[in-house]
């Protein structure tokens, strides 16, 4: 039988130890891992992997692509599409830092508590690579987001960004808010029935009082895993806690949510040898981890 090998592409000095143990937990056989790995480099790797087999083997051999850095990960995924021979390919990942992993497992925990069509979403911090794909997929699937930063002229270039790479029409339904001060914070939440909380890791982005006095909101995700919380009155383990005695919301730590991303991860590794031509980023790893909660 055919050995399932995966080529673990960092773009970082030394490959994640993290995504290599993912890796080896959805029943890799071989894991081959590259740190350091840049566009121009990148190239004679890929054909590395795709000319050794033939035929039906080509489904045996994948490649991952991680690393730190998101925007850097898009381009090599870039460079290893260019890099293929028509049906002479292998499928491909993308889950840099977990971007897409996160986003997919925070918006289908969000979607356990509400219809995402046509319910308020606020994305706070949500110009950073996880937050922009939150957005993405909330709008995707119908929400009206608002997304957040200190700075508008941020916020807003975040929002053009995501209707841009979504390659479909939600502009119409992404908005961009600043959130600087405190009366901003509680004035955007107001309305909200999601709020997901995307920012940097240590940094307070709303207060339990901001979440509380949201008099519809369903649920509050907050992403960051550092002390102190992002969203407060939220812990890092809690999932579908309720928030507090005065609301009818639950909350979701990074933890919380954390076990549908592993398990999202996972199969979305196993997927990518079930055929050579599999193109794993944002939306097709959000439709995987919507499958993974149906199971």
């Amino acid at each position: 039988m055919t050995k399932r090998i995966l080529f673990q592409f960092d773009c970082d000095p030394q490959a994640s130890s993290f995504d290599a143990v993912v890796a080896v937990d959805s029943g890799v056989d071989h894991l081959v891992p590259y740190a350091g790995v840049q566009a121009t480099s990148i190239e004679p790797l890929v054909h590395g992997a795709m000319f050794t087999r033939g035929g039906d083997d080509l489904k045996n051999t994948a490649i991952f692509l991680g690393g730190s850095d998101v925007t850097l990960a898009e381009t090599l995924l870039q460079c290893v599409t260019d890099a293929f021979f028509g049906p002479v390919r292998v499928s491909v990942m993308m889950d840099a830092n977990g971007c897409n992993t996160t986003a997919a497992a925070a918006v289908v925990a969000a979607a356990r508590h509400l219809e995402l069509a046509g319910a308020h979403a606020v994305v706070l911090g949500g110009t950073g690579p996880v937050g922009q794909r939150v957005a993405r997929l909330l709008a995707s699937d119908g929400a009206s987001v608002t997304l957040t930063s200190r700075s508008l002229a941020r916020a807003q270039e975040a929002c053009d960004r995501v209707a841009h790479d979504a390659g479909e029409n939600i502009a119409d339904r992404l908005s961009a808010a600043e959130s600087g001060s405190p009366d901003q914070v509680g004035s955007i939440l107001a309305p909200a029935n999601i709020v997901i909380a995307c920012g940097a890791a240590g940094i307070q982005l709303a207060e339990k009082s901001d979440l509380v006095a949201a008099k519809d909101l369903a649920v509050a995700i907050d992403l960051n895993a550092v002390p102190p919380a992002g969203l407060g009155g939220i812990a890092v383990m809690d999932k579908a806690k309720p928030i507090s005695e005065d609301s009818d919301a639950v909350g979701y730590g990074a933890i919380g949510v954390g076990g549908l991303k592993m398990k999202t991860h996972r199969a979305a590794i196993q997927s990518l040898f079930e055929s050579n031509d599999k193109v794993l980023n944002a939306d097709e790893i959000y439709a995987l981890a919507k499958a993974v909660e149906k199971q």
